[in-house]
């Protein structure tokens, strides 16, 4: 013969019940049959004030009587009860918005994450899944599939936060793939869209370009080309500005094609053709190229002038320049810069020159040559696509 388990009921079960029984105005028959209570257990809950009324039930039930309130006052209450409740369930959509079509698992999580916040009943009208499906929810053994996933969960928290929020899941799947993890990219892909982790999303990245000169200007060898058989072979090189509290940081960047490495940059308050003179002689005295290569950039002035044409051309190198107004033409290097600013988004607004100087000097050279992923060249790092170079 088995004896019958007794069921215990948290504080907050009890007082959720009494405010169901009490906001939906049904019997109290038929709200304790749907969470599988007696009824008179329910009843009990209510006398002894576990819902909002429950304090006025017990002084009744104990022969203390209240003042009736005044009709003005009641119909106050009322519409402040209503209002209260308007609010709650603004933010509860404003939060869920994106669970109200998932399965009914889905909102059930976001209900237990957010129930020190909200008044379960509440969400569960909102999100249109019964209270007593819930708790039947959150009393129901873990599956081991679930408890995968929120192994997984916490992974892809770390490798994200570890990216400083600038990793999306492709990068994210590979990265956990490097650690050695048997994971799906559409596993991954999924759990961070119900757990709202992503990435700020792209805006345009404005960049200066001076057509308007009198330079010779050099013809399209690139065309588009925008593969490499080994390092030093293409060059690609462009430059853009940061705003700062302080005034614009211009920025100056050679970027090699086939590793996608940032080989030189440079930094100055203004856009003197000192500026990309000054990153071309960097990444000429650091990589020693030799004769044949190609370096590609758009026809603004700074990169058709005469000493920086020079340069190049005392090194053996030829000069390659997009069309006019053809940012395509130069896709990788609009790709980095854009990129950049979007993966930026976490450091800035910069209030100094400097503050800018360093967060680029880290981005550019620790974490985006070393460290981030990059999707044209199967998720390696610049770094690792050099070295493989090398040792080949």
């Amino acid at each position: 013969m088995t004896s019958k388990t007794r069921r215990e009921f948290t504080e907050e079960f009890k007082r959720e019940a009494v405010l169901l029984l009490e906001s939906s105005g049904r019997p109290l028959m038929q709200v304790a049959k749907e969470f599988g209570i007696h009824p008179s257990m329910l009843r009990n809950w209510r006398a002894r004030g576990h819902g909002p009324t429950g304090s006025a039930a017990g002084q009744a039930a104990a022969g203390k009587k209240m003042l009736p309130a005044s009709p003005e006052q009641a119909e106050i209450r009322r519409l402040q009860k209503e209002l209260e409740r308007a609010q709650m369930e603004r933010d509860i959509l404003k939060k869920a918005n994106r669970y109200l079509l998932g399965p009914a698992e889905m909102r059930f999580r976001f209900i237990e994450d957010h129930r020190k916040t909200f008044l379960v009943r509440v969400m569960c009208s909102v999100l249109e899944v019964s209270a007593s499906g819930y708790y039947a929810w959150r009393h129901r053994p873990e599956s081991i599939r679930s408890q995968a996933s929120r192994a997984l969960l916490g992974d892809i928290r770390r490798v994200h936060t570890k990216s400083r929020r600038r990793y999306g899941s492709p990068r994210v799947h590979a990265a956990l793939q490097a650690e050695g993890q048997r994971v799906g990219r559409n596993r991954v892909a999924r759990l961070m869209r119900r757990h709202g982790i992503a990435v700020p999303s792209k805006r345009r990245f404005r960049v200066t370009t001076d057509s308007k000169h009198g330079f010779p200007v050099a013809p399209n060898l690139l065309n588009r080309k925008f593969t490499a058989p080994g390092p030093n072979k293409v060059w690609l090189a462009d430059m853009t500005y940061i705003p700062t509290g302080e005034g614009w940081l211009y920025l100056a960047v050679v970027l090699d094609l086939f590793s996608r490495k940032v080989v030189s940059w440079a930094m100055r308050e203004t856009i003197a053709q000192e500026l990309t003179l000054s990153a071309l002689q960097m990444a000429i005295t650091n990589r020693q190229p030799g004769p044949g290569l190609l370096q590609h950039s758009d026809r603004g002035s700074q990169y058709a002038a005469h000493d920086y044409r020079r340069l190049l051309a005392k090194h053996g190198t030829l000069c390659s320049m997009s069309r006019k107004g053809n940012c395509w033409d130069n896709a990788p290097m609009e790709s980095f810069f854009g990129s950049l600013k979007t993966e930026l988004e976490e450091d800035g607004p910069f209030l100094t020159r400097q503050d800018a100087r360093s967060t680029l000097f880290r981005f550019l050279e620790a974490f985006y040559n070393r460290t981030r992923l990059h999707s044209a060249i199967g998720y390696k790092t610049p770094a690792d696509m050099e070295q493989l170079a090398a040792a080949a």
